[in-house]
Parts: C-alpha cells; sequence; structure tokens
C-alpha cells in the first residue's frame, strides 16, 4: 500500500505540531535552573536554589499535601464505584445497558467547566460547604469512568468462559470476583488508578469552581502566577509536569498488560 502523501512534509508538519505543544513546557523548564529572579534571557548561570525554595515554602507543600490527599480520595471513589460497575457492565444484562456504557463517559467528554458549574449549583441547592471534598467528589465523578472503561475491556478481553466454569465448579459470586475477576483485571485497574491519579492532581476546571479554604497546588499556583511569573512557580511546575508524566507512562503501560492468568484453587 502506498503511502499517504509525501512523506518528508508529513514529518516536518508533525515535529511543528509537536514543537508548538511542548517547547514552551521545555522552556519553562529550562528557566527553573535560571540563577536569576526573572524568568527570561539572559540565562546567568544554573542553579538548584529554586527547588530548594519550594521544598522550603510551606504555603506550597500544604497545597502539594492537599493535591495528593484529593487525588487518593479520587482514586478510592473510581475504584469503588466504577469497578462494580465495569463487572455489572460485563456480566449482566439489564434495561439501558447501552445507554448507561454512553452516559458514563459524558463527565470527561463535557468541558471541566460545565461539570463544575452543574456540580456547583447542585451542592448550593443541597447546603454543602465547599471543601476538599467537594472538590474529591466532583473530580471523582468525572474520571470515574476511566475505571469503568479500563477494567470493561479487559473483562471483554477476558470473556466469560472462565467466570463460568468456575460458578460450574461451585464457586459464590465473591470467589469468582476474587480468584478469577480481579486477577485478570488488576492491571488495568492500577493503570487507572494511576491515569485518575495523575489527572486529579493538577485538574483545576471543577478545582476552582468547587474550592473552598484550603487550596490545591493547582489553585496556588493560579495565586501566585496573578502576580508574577518566577522560577519558583518555573521549578514547581516542572516536577509537576516530571510526575504527570511518569504516573501517565506507567498507568497507560499496565493498563495494556496481559491479563493474569486466575488463581487455580
Amino acid at each position: 500500500m502506498r503511502a499517504f502523501g509525501n512523506r518528508p512534509l508529513i514529518i516536518t508538519m508533525a515535529m511543528c505540531v509537536l514543537a508548538f505543544l511542548y517547547l514552551p513546557i521545555l522552556v519553562m523548564m529550562l528557566f527553573s535552573f535560571n540563577d536569576s529572579q526573572y524568568t527570561g534571557l539572559p540565562f546567568n548561570g544554573f542553579t538548584l536554589d529554586w527547588y530548594r525554595q519550594v521544598f522550603a515554602d510551606t504555603r506550597l507543600l500544604k497545597s502539594i499535601w492537599n493535591s495528593i490527599y484529593v487525588a487518593g480520595g479520587v482514586v478510592m471513589l473510581s475504584v469503588l464505584f466504577g469497578l462494580p460497575a465495569a463487572i455489572a457492565l460485563d456480566r449482566y444484562e439489564f434495561p439501558g445497558k447501552g445507554l448507561f456504557r454512553r452516559i458514563v463517559m459524558l463527565p470527561i467528554v463535557l468541558p471541566g467547566i460545565i461539570t463544575g458549574i452543574a456540580l456547583l449549583g447542585f451542592y448550593l441547592v443541597i447546603h454543602m460547604r465547599l471543601s476538599l471534598y467537594t472538590i474529591m467528589l466532583g473530580q471523582g465523578t468525572a474520571l470515574m469512568c476511566i475505571t469503568i472503561t479500563e477494567v470493561f475491556a479487559r473483562l471483554q478481553q477476558l470473556g466469560k468462559s472462565q467466570m463460568e466454569a468456575a460458578v460450574n465448579l461451585g464457586a459464590n459470586e465473591w470467589e469468582v470476583f476474587r480468584h478469577v475477576i480481579l486477577p485478570a483485571v488488576r492491571s488495568a485497574l492500577a493503570g487507572a488508578m494511576l491515569i485518575a491519579f495523575s489527572i486529579s492532581f493538577d485538574e483545576i476546571a471543577v478545582t476552582f469552581l468547587l474550592t473552598g479554604r484550603e487550596n490545591t497546588l493547582p489553585m496556588t499556583l493560579w495565586s501566585l502566577l496573578r502576580r508574577e511569573v518566577t522560577p519558583e512557580v518555573n521549578a514547581v511546575a516542572t516536577l509537576v509536569v516530571l510526575m504527570s508524566v511518569i504516573l501517565i507512562v506507567v498507568g497507560m503501560y499496565a493498563s495494556r498488560g496481559q491479563a493474569a492468568t486466575p488463581r487455580e484453587n
């Protein structure tokens, strides 16, 4: 089959797109090591002082801990509700199943600002005080679909023959889940958890609308950027980018792993 289009031109266009997307991030990372009070040329010299200031800034450290706390709660919510939903979609037939499969994708397809406004209105109606927990619930609602889609796809690869065999051998629902389903989906589940954690850690649209008195890291950075872009901001942003890349790469690798062979009893 002939290659589509002019190969050198396509490669050049692809490189231009990648440069447009990632060159600003590389510039930001470079200036996080600049020995200057300001972000910009000239590059006066290499220093790690801005990273030391990040770890000495109690406000930033508090916001980082808040982000980790919220992201951990989001992961728990996505597993608590997403795993049973994926199993139900795979194993059972019920009215509206096709519609449900499409609805679970809506929170991540819709713009974050829409999800945030809807949840903010709901919290105001029920007189729920805005806090880290409202952020947790809002993000968990949006990111639950990651767990559902990843686990459901793995269960579709597994098929139903092994679960039916376990039932025929006398296994109850819990034993089927523990010895057949969970070993088969654990890599996909781990990958979904890492991806959800990474997305939640630096999410800002829903967080901006649902935050209370305690700020997560994106909100703290936003307040700093409203005054001035400093090398300290570049340093903490570089750390977040590196962490996000690592978590997403590991999560995608884990979610694409082979289904584990269920343990024989």
